[in-house]
């Protein structure tokens, strides 16, 4: 595994922010003008999910679905079974939450070649709430066949998931959020489907991460030099399929991980990293994440910090994955 030069591809001591929700909607725009195939429907959430300019640039290849996302979900279907690319964008509460069963079987049992896009994930959708926070969308999408699923940690690397997206020949489902988080990926940035970026070398701690908890990570891994502790950091953007290359060679080198997700500890990288460690590398894995409980409204920085998800509680789970060694 060569590293990727932090210098060079990454800008985690940026000061920019930008909504991930904001890369999709212009992954969509340069997919309306190189593919002609490409199609966007909506379920009355198309600015919240960036994705009018795509309808005002290109009004005949955009369905408005209304509030209907399991009818939203088979019109997806069958456009796809005709040649279509589809992109279906909806809040990740009600695609891929409400429509699961036409996803499970009108898209993945029929091999439909349709792209997911879940908006409003995490807790740092803030104010709206516990029914609006989508926490448990990779555990129910991983376990579909056929299906991959994605969590890109910034606006840039959204916009590479959905270029990404459209040229993968079969289903894909990605998140991303509302609040804007920094931007720490540059164009250069490495980006495909199933293939995780070596963020920081380290030999002490693998922390691998996903979504824009990544940038806190990243500053995690800086507050543990400054103990003397040096943690190998993973951006795995993919959570299906797994780059259990990548995550097994550091974790050889450092005998313990920490996973980083803003989602359930059940079902997501959690669950995936410690399936993949179970069958080929077992050691301590300390997880970063969602405790088995419902979100509240609140500002998305005192969300992350009551539940769990900081930079300083990425650190103490480092050190104490290091102690279990």
């Amino acid at each position: 595994m060569k590293p990727i030069s932090l210098s060079k591809y990454w800008m985690y001591k940026t000061v920019e922010k930008k909504a991930t929700r904001d890369g999709y909607g212009e992954g969509l725009l340069e997919l309306g003008k190189s593919n002609p195939k490409v199609v966007v429907l909506t379920a009355d959430v198309g600015e919240s999910t960036r994705v009018l300019p795509f309808q005002k640039k290109y009004p005949n290849r955009f369905v408005e679905c209304g509030v209907a996302e399991q009818n939203m979900m088979g019109v997806a279907a069958g456009l796809a079974l005709t040649g279509k690319i589809p992109f279906v964008s909806s809040y990740a509460v009600f695609s891929p939450g409400r429509n699961w069963d036409q996803l499970r079987v009108s898209v993945c049992y029929s091999k439909a070649n349709v792209k997911i896009a879940g908006a409003h994930t995490g807790v740092s959708v803030g104010p709206d709430g516990a029914t609006h926070q989508a926490l448990e969308d990779m555990a129910i999408t991983r376990a579909i066949p056929g299906l991959v699923v994605i969590a890109p940690c910034d606006a840039e690397e959204t916009r590479k998931c959905t270029l990404a997206a459209a040229a993968h020949k079969g289903p894909v489902y990605f998140r991303f959020g509302r609040e804007k988080t920094p931007v720490i990926t540059v164009k250069q940035t490495p980006f495909k489907i199933g293939q995780a970026n070596l963020c920081r070398e380290g030999y002490d701690v693998t922390i691998i991460a996903c979504g824009p908890l990544l940038h806190q990570t990243l500053m995690a891994a800086e507050m543990l030099a400054e103990q003397g502790i040096e943690a190998e950091v993973i951006n795995s953007h993919t959570i299906k399929p797994l780059d259990a290359k990548t995550i097994v060679q550091s974790v050889k080198k450092t005998h313990c991980a920490v996973t980083v997700e803003e989602h359930q500890l059940m079902g997501g990288l959690f669950g995936a990293v410690s399936e993949c460690l179970a069958k080929r590398y077992p050691v301590p894995v300390e997880p970063i994440g969602m405790p088995n409980k419902f979100g509240e409204s609140g500002a998305p920085d005192e969300l992350l910090a009551k539940y769990g998800m900081t930079k300083e509680n990425i650190v103490k789970a480092a050190l104490k994955a290091i102690n279990r060694k």
